[in-house]
């Protein structure tokens, strides 16, 4: 049965499309951003005028203390989140290796692999089993440059994402015993403001000959995917990441 979802990065691209395919399933839906809080907060009441029950929230999800505030808002106006799609990362600016200093690397991985860890230890609190709690669903998206290496000039990205995925794997181990799933989703080419940041057509056109299906994803086709991980059809499906990446 749907309950109560937090979406991290959910203003817009993935994160917005997952809010709402969500809520047509039926979902109370927690709609997180860390800055652009109006885009999240016309989902929320397009999903609203709808029929449903959603809020946005504005936190920035690196932030232990932010996080902890994202959850106890949705607690108070929706209820304790069952489901929970960790969507929330950046990409960066170019650079090559040598030029990937120390505050850097602090943005991308605090954004991409730190509000994991955080995000994942608020709705555990809530979910386990051994904690009152009655389970549930965790997806962290990643991507497909975890396991290809993604485009050059973007190594930290790659290895943020790779770092989700190991998290899926190990985390599966302690949360299954509490009664509450976790996976990952790794989405390929996807027509995002992520993907015009690294070079938009001229990357699609350079990597479409990997693609089976010859194109890019629509946002929309990665939203589907990521509900269906949180619904009970998808009941035991538990620390693997999935490829949505049209055969590539």
């Amino acid at each position: 049965m749907p309950g109560v979802i937090i979406i991290t990065g959910a203003s817009r691209g993935i994160g917005a499309a997952a809010a709402r395919v969500a809520a047509r399933e039926g979902f109370a839906v927690c709609l997180n951003a860390a800055r652009s809080i109006d885009a999240a907060r016309a989902v929320a009441d397009e999903i609203v005028a709808g029929g449903g029950r959603a809020i946005a929230v504005q936190a920035d999800v690196s932030c232990r203390d932010e996080v902890q505030a994202l959850f106890s808002a949705c607690d108070r106006e929706l209820g304790p989140v069952t489901a929970l799609i960790n969507n929330a990362a950046v990409v960066g600016e170019r650079r090559d290796i040598g030029g990937a200093d120390a505050e850097y690397l602090r943005h991308i991985f605090s954004t991409n692999v730190d509000s994991v860890f955080f995000c994942v230890g608020e709705a555990v609190r809530r979910m386990s089993t051994r904690q009152g709690g009655t389970g549930g669903v965790i997806v962290n998206i990643s991507s497909a440059a975890a396991r290809m290496g993604g485009v050059p000039g973007w190594a930290a990205y790659a290895a943020s994402k790779g770092a989700v995925d190991a998290f899926v794997m190990n985390a599966a181990k302690d949360l299954g015993p509490q009664g509450i799933r976790i996976c990952g989703l790794r989405p390929g080419m996807t027509r995002t403001e992520m993907l015009e940041q690294i070079g938009g057509d001229a990357v699609v056109a350079a990597g479409l000959s990997t693609v089976s299906l010859g194109r890019a994803a629509d946002p929309q086709e990665i939203a589907e995917a990521a509900v269906f991980l949180v619904s009970p059809r998808a009941s035991y499906i538990h620390g693997t990441t999935i490829d949505v990446t049209g055969g590539r």
